[in-house]
């Protein structure tokens, strides 16, 4: 039976994190993910959970000591964000290589500078090619599924590798929403208990973690990793079948709201989607033809699923809350406007910057963006590629 409560984003996660009952999480706090560690640690000082909790001095020592933790074979988890997250770099990039599936969550904050608190997507956007499986929620609801795949997804056979859970500093994190929770034994046995095949306290069998590679071996290990990655596509969809017939609640690569006869499409990831979905409501009562996927999924990215989705559209505006600096967008428009292209999709496509370091973006805001969309299938409009919306000129 469903539990309806009320929670943040990062209440949520803990909730998740209690029910998994993970064995070892070390961490750091850092705003606005402190509080997550915070619950997890008084469920351990309540007796709650049975969890090892570790407070160690520094973000990266908190990776390092994941990295510790899931090799000699322990459900780990950790959470972070912003410069905690670039903190952990360098051991970001050896738990992946090193095939460990801990589980982080991402609680997305700017990167300096100007130093800032608030939502953005510049943290683990940073981290994208790190070997990460990245899974986003738009709402405290999602964060909290989320978190209950993620062991499922990291801990397959067929993929062992770390999966981050992010979700909107603040915007989620903090905010309270209604929620439905699951009951402890339904979770506990949807996630099952972690028996890991190879570890280095295995006595029988003699292994390394994170040895040193030379040049004959380093790139089939990679070859390797990346074929994980491909093969987490199905078991990602996989589990969200199963999670389906246990919760009610249906996920998958993206959510298309109101996008199957759209003309003109937001994509975008995170809290700016339930905005955009106010926003087209409104059109949709005029008459406009306004949808929008949603990115759930963008480690592993759906590259071809995202543009089959798009495919009848006439206008895309693909929403960034992230700057590359490359001169010519954002990932997420880099990503898709090139597998878009390659599946010879015709929608017109312009990269958008929305949101960052926390800007607000109104329902108003996201119904300009359709305008313009509309303005430049019908019209021809041109407007410099990639602008920022809502910025003071």
């Amino acid at each position: 039976m469903a539990i309806r409560t009320r929670m943040s984003g990062n209440e949520a996660l803990a909730e998740a994190i209690r029910q998994i009952n993970p064995d070892v999480m070390p961490a750091f706090p850092i705003t606005p993910s402190t509080e997550i560690p915070q619950f997890v640690s008084t469920m351990v000082a309540n007796g709650e959970v049975d969890t090892e909790f570790i407070p160690v001095e520094s973000e990266h020592s908190s990776m390092s000591a994941a990295i510790g933790a899931s090799a000699a074979g322990a459900r780990t988890l950790t959470a972070t964000s912003s410069a905690g997250l670039a903190y952990m770099w360098e051991v970001v990039y050896v738990a992946a290589s090193s095939r460990l599936p801990i589980v982080m969550a991402v609680v997305n904050r700017g990167l300096t500078g100007p130093l800032n608190i608030n939502a953005e997507h510049s943290d683990s956007m940073g981290a994208r090619d790190s070997g990460w499986i990245q899974i986003y929620a738009e709402n405290n609801q999602e964060a909290y599924d989320n978190m209950l795949q993620a062991y499922r997804i990291a801990e397959h056979e067929q993929v062992h590798l770390p999966v981050m859970i992010c979700q909107d500093g603040f915007i989620t994190s903090h905010a309270v929403e209604n929620i439905s929770l699951l009951e402890d034994e339904p979770v506990k046995k949807f996630v099952g208990e972690y028996e890991p095949q190879h570890y280095l306290l295995k006595e029988e069998e003699a292994m390394a973690v994170g040895p040193y590679a030379v040049s004959n071996y380093c790139m089939e290990a990679k070859k390797a990793q990346a074929e994980a990655m491909i093969r987490s596509k199905q078991v990602i969809l996989d589990v969200a079948k199963d999670y389906e017939q246990l919760s009610g609640r249906s996920y998958g690569f993206y959510e298309g709201y109101r996008l199957e006869d759209a003309d003109y499409a937001v994509v975008a990831i995170g809290s700016v989607c339930g905005t955009t979905k106010d926003a087209i409501d409104r059109l949709r009562e005029k008459g406009v033809k306004a949808g929008l996927l949603k990115v759930r999924v963008f480690r592993p990215f759906p590259g071809e699923e995202f543009a089959e989705a798009l495919r009848g559209c006439k206008a895309v505006a693909i929403m960034d809350r992230a700057e590359s600096y490359s001169g010519q967008g954002g990932p997420l428009g880099a990503e898709l406007m090139a597998a878009m292209y390659r599946a010879k999709v015709q929608a017109e496509a312009v990269n958008i910057m929305y949101g960052l370091s926390g800007r607000d973006v109104r329902v108003e805001d996201i119904e300009k963006v359709y305008a313009d969309l509309q303005d430049m299938a019908e019209n021809g409009k041109t407007f410099a590629q990639y602008p920022y919306l809502g910025l003071r000129e």
